[in-house]
């Protein structure tokens, strides 16, 4: 270099990362934010953090917090691949607060994070709307979020998103196991097809059929692509106001997610108890039939993989069963009794596959007998 060459000056857009796009992106989802908020909510977008008004939680004698952490897996490429990203925000609110309904818990307020290659304002703000919609929804306040521009390790058109939520519950109506007892029902919640779990097995074996994402399916009513981008179903606030109906005693309730039906159940019951559920009592959407017949999966694979048709599963008490199944038929989410819960001393030899406990818990055992009946 001579003496009066200037050298070359980097800047960070030449390193690959838009500040600019970033505040356009910004300006884009206001709309959609606003929307998604609570009376508890103190400050707007842009801050340095999301406040919430904690005083809100003096009314409660002995509150306790629940928080839960999730993104939405491969689905991002099925959405990728299509160049549609207003669902997928979908996925990720219901991926999140669903887990924190479980223990009977309010969700308060969300938080969202994404990474990508490139920041392309129109298509983080579809993304962001799809989470506002649903936090909505949810009655959840979306306080705040991040988008992180990461080039050289995500190419321009790939991204993730990942998402944190707190909510509250009395202490004395903590749903789980402890409230769990012989006799109780089994009720089944119907899923809006895959919801975001399984996608690594779905795209596999759509790869391996060599079926084209703009495919239609017969069988689906629509495209291949639309089908797998189906949003997932958002149950936070139908069963949150399930739990504090009169007449209604919830035990126990499950989201259905990775591990499948029986994992996520077993996680919720006792160890002294066994429920036995039956496949004839439901026919699941055809999607799941379908994977299963291209890519030869074994049923046992789907079963461990995918929700087969069930979203969430609640336990109570025979008593409160036709009240729960009324007040869900209402909102719009099918519900059948699937099973019983017995004592485990009492369950008598087992006839179909048998799950105990999951992912570190070791709770009852789940039982799945007989055959879905013909869709």
């Amino acid at each position: 270099m001579s003496d009066t060459e200037q050298p070359t000056a980097i800047t960070y857009a030449a390193a690959g990362v838009d500040v600019e796009a970033g505040d356009r992106a910004v300006e884009l989802m206001k709309e959609s934010v606003r929307r998604a908020t609570r009376p508890e909510v103190l400050g707007g977008l842009g801050g340095f953090a999301g406040m919430f008004d904690a005083s809100a939680l003096a009314a409660y004698r002995r509150p306790v917090l629940a928080t839960s952490t999730d993104g939405v897996g491969t689905k991002v490429a099925i959405a990728q691949a299509l160049d549609r990203h207003d669902t997928i925000g979908f996925d990720l609110v219901g991926m999140v607060v669903d887990d924190i309904v479980v223990c009977g818990a309010e969700a308060l307020f969300m938080t969202d994070y994404i990474a990508c290659g490139k920041v392309v304002p129109e298509r983080i703000a579809a993304i962001v709307s799809g989470i506002a919609r649903a936090c909505e929804q949810a009655r959840v306040a979306l306080v705040g979020g991040e988008t992180a521009e990461h080039p050289g390790l995500l190419d321009p058109d790939e991204y993730d998103v990942a998402g944190a939520a707190t909510g509250v519950v009395e202490h004395d109506a903590v749903l789980g196991p402890q409230r769990v007892r012989a006799g109780d029902v089994v009720l089944g919640l119907a899923s809006s097809g895959l919801h975001s779990n399984g996608y690594s097995l779905v795209r596999r074996v759509v790869a391996h059929a060599g079926w084209a994402l703009d495919r239609h399916v017969d069988d689906f009513g629509r495209t291949l692509g639309e089908e797998l981008l189906t949003p997932t179903r958002v149950y936070a606030a139908d069963l949150l106001d399930l739990v504090r109906l009169d007449g209604v005693d919830v035990h126990a309730l499950s989201h259905v997610t990775g591990g499948g039906l029986a994992a996520n159940l077993a996680r919720v019951l006792p160890d002294d108890v066994h429920a036995r559920l039956d496949r004839a009592s439901w026919t699941p959407p055809a999607v799941f039939s379908t994977v299963g017949s291209l890519g030869n999966v074994p049923r046992a694979d789907l079963e461990r993989t995918l929700n087969m048709g069930v979203g969430f599963v609640a336990v109570l008490p025979a008593a409160s069963v036709d009240a729960a199944t009324a007040h869900l038929t209402a909102r719009g989410i099918d519900t059948w009794v699937m099973g019983e819960v017995h004592e485990a001393s009492a369950a008598g030899a087992a006839t179909g596959e048998v799950v105990r406990g999951a992912k570190g818990v070791d709770g009852g055992s789940v039982e799945l007998v007989g055959d879905h009946p013909a869709a």
